[in-house]
């Protein structure tokens, strides 16, 4: 089994997790009838000597008597290298510091190879993992000195070598082929590789990014920029009068039932006073989601839709409903944002009032 850890070295990576306890790292890879090898290598930043230090600790644990012929360290690392490796290795070893790693994007040119993922949940893998396509390294520790977390990263990870990994790579049940190995293969290429690839990156920033930039461009330059200045001062107008916007006397039409069953709706009243805040620029919504340890689990935002105007102040009654789908214990709040069709983006102005 050739297990790879390729990539820039810097401390919240920490490449050098696997040697905490040499002697079980000794026990695995010399295992006669199942042998492991770990192949590492990678550089780092010229100004980054804690980068530069781990390189050579993991340099030095490759030399040690019991390791030196199943942990080997490449030297030079290039793009030559970086290829051959996700080409060639059955498991690609990747253990960052949570919450630290932005992509991880060493993990994803392996899938396409057949190279199967053993990562902590941070970065791409949060996303591409599935539970059938790789394995998950650890707990998602929100607590804790990064001591602690190093060391339950560590004892995770070779729980899952020991009683995972490596049998399952070895088990061959025809006596020719690792069928359940080969399984999870499939399953990372079809689920990794038409998801996370570069092709789909420019895809998306080009029709997300690049082309609604290009066309907010155009408007805003035509007529001497008109549009633009007409954008502008309306945001200087709705920062002024923002602060008047709030949200009161929310009510739900079954306040006296205990629960509603699922296909059911909930109904939302709620009393929104905008003062000099043209209606028309305001969308007031019930944000909802299922109730986990005080936050919202897959929040979800439903339109309520004004019905009337309460006084001549500025306060409009907005109704609308929320569909029970699923069971669970649910809760919901009113919130208030600003709108404008030639707003980039729908948090653009930062202004939002919650009830």
């Amino acid at each position: 089994l050739t297990i790879g850890f390729a990539r820039r070295f810097a401390t919240y990576k920490r490449g050098t997790l696997l040697f905490g306890d040499k002697e079980r790292l000794k026990r695995l890879v010399n295992d006669v009838t199942r042998p492991v090898q770990f192949i590492f290598a990678g550089k780092a930043h010229p100004r980054d000597e804690a980068g530069k230090a781990l390189i050579q600790e993991v340099y030095k644990f490759s030399r040690e008597l019991g390791l030196e012929t199943r942990v080997v360290f490449l030297e030079d690392y290039d793009s030559y290298i970086a290829r051959r490796l996700v080409q060639g290795v059955d498991l690609w070893l990747n253990h960052p510091l949570r919450p630290l790693e932005a992509s991880g994007t060493s993990g994803m040119k392996s899938a396409p190879n057949g190279g199967i993922n053993l990562s902590v949940l941070d970065g791409w893998w949060r996303e591409g993992y599935n539970g059938s396509n790789g394995w998950a390294i650890g707990a998602e520790i929100d607590s804790g000195t990064t001591e602690f977390q190093n060391e339950v990263d560590a004892s995770s990870l070779y729980h899952l070598l020991e009683n995972q990994i490596v049998p399952l790579y070895y088990a061959k049940p025809d006596g020719k082929l690792p069928l359940a190995w080969l399984q999870l293969m499939r399953e990372s290429i079809r689920s990794v590789t038409p998801v996370f690839n570069t092709q789909r990156m420019v895809k998306e920033y080009t029709q997300q990014l690049y082309i609604p930039a290009a066309h907010g461009y155009e408007n805003f330059s035509r007529d001497g920029c008109g549009a633009a200045t007409q954008l502008s001062q309306w945001k200087a107008k709705m920062r002024k009068d923002w602060p008047q916007v709030q949200v009161s006397d929310v009510q739900i039409a079954s306040k006296d039932r205990p629960s509603i069953s699922v296909g059911e709706s909930l109904q939302i009243r709620a009393n929104v006073h905008l003062g000099a805040v043209d209606p028309q620029h305001v969308r007031v919504e019930a944000y909802h989601g299922e109730v986990d340890n005080g936050d919202l689990h897959n929040p979800s935002a439903t339109v309520l839709n004004q019905r009337s105007q309460v006084d001549g102040n500025g306060t409009y009654l907005y109704e609308g409903s929320v569909p029970a789908a699923e069971s669970g214990t649910y809760g919901f709040s009113v919130r208030v944002v600003p709108i404008h069709p030639c707003l980039m983006q729908a948090h653009e102005l930062r202004l939002i009032t919650w009830s």
